[in-house]
């Protein structure tokens, strides 16, 4: 694989991966604080309490902030990784192993640093995708 250099299509793909993150963390995060009778179910099924989800909703609302924002978007690469660590972990722990969640978690994490890679080449030396 030749490197990925920084022309406007992968700057442009970066940007639109990096946008679905955002705009997933931000409709969770709504999600949590509306509290419809999925996110309940949810929330029951892996043995959080109702009460904590106005603080799981902050903290996925200030993870996107932070992951959209220039200045602190690494910070919120590795806040967005470990919080979707932590609802794959949440779901291991219940053995629903390869379940939607889990899946959906790897996903968005993987897009959260694809898109990053992609916008950003400081992180080419980090991670060369080369031959």
């Amino acid at each position: 694989m030749p490197d990925i250099s920084q022309t406007p299509r992968t700057l442009w793909i970066g940007r639109a991966a990096s946008g679905l993150v955002v705009i997933a963390l931000l409709l969770d995060g709504a999600s949590q604080f509306l509290a419809p009778a999925s996110i309940a179910a949810m929330m029951q099924e892996t043995g959080f309490d109702m009460a904590l989800t106005p603080a799981l909703g902050s903290i996925m609302l200030g993870c996107a902030i932070l992951y959209a924002l220039p200045a602190t978007r690494f910070l919120g690469a590795i806040l967005v990784t470990g919080f979707l660590g932590g609802a794959i972990c949440a779901h291991f722990r219940l053995g629903e192993i390869g379940s939607a969640p889990q899946i959906a978690s790897l996903l968005l994490g993987a897009l959260t640093w694809g898109g990053l890679y992609l916008r950003d080449p400081r992180l080419h030396p980090l991670l060369p995708l080369t031959r």
